[in-house]
């Protein structure tokens, strides 16, 4: 699946959901340190749980951040809206 990014450097993230199990997250753009780090992170774990532990993380002042633009993207994945 392809999340479009919003208000974040990265512009796009591309991931798969298997027996909801996260898997094979890549960020196009952003901090490419921290975007990594995050992928590997989250690898293998319960799409839930990324959720609960990402959504709502902010960059500095802006109102969102790679990690929660992460959850809002399984979120959409979930919900069939992807």
């Amino acid at each position: 699946m392809v999340y479009k990014t919003q208000g974040v450097c990265s512009s796009q993230i591309s991931f798969e959901i298997i027996d909801n199990k996260l898997h094979n997250v890549a960020f196009t753009g952003g901090c490419n340190g921290n975007t990594q780090g995050v992928a590997a992170l989250v690898e293998g774990m319960d799409v839930d749980e990324v959720i609960r532990r990402t959504e709502g993380i902010r960059c500095g002042f802006r109102p969102t951040s790679c990690p929660d633009q992460l959850a809002k993207a399984l979120k959409a994945a979930i919900a069939g809206s992807l």
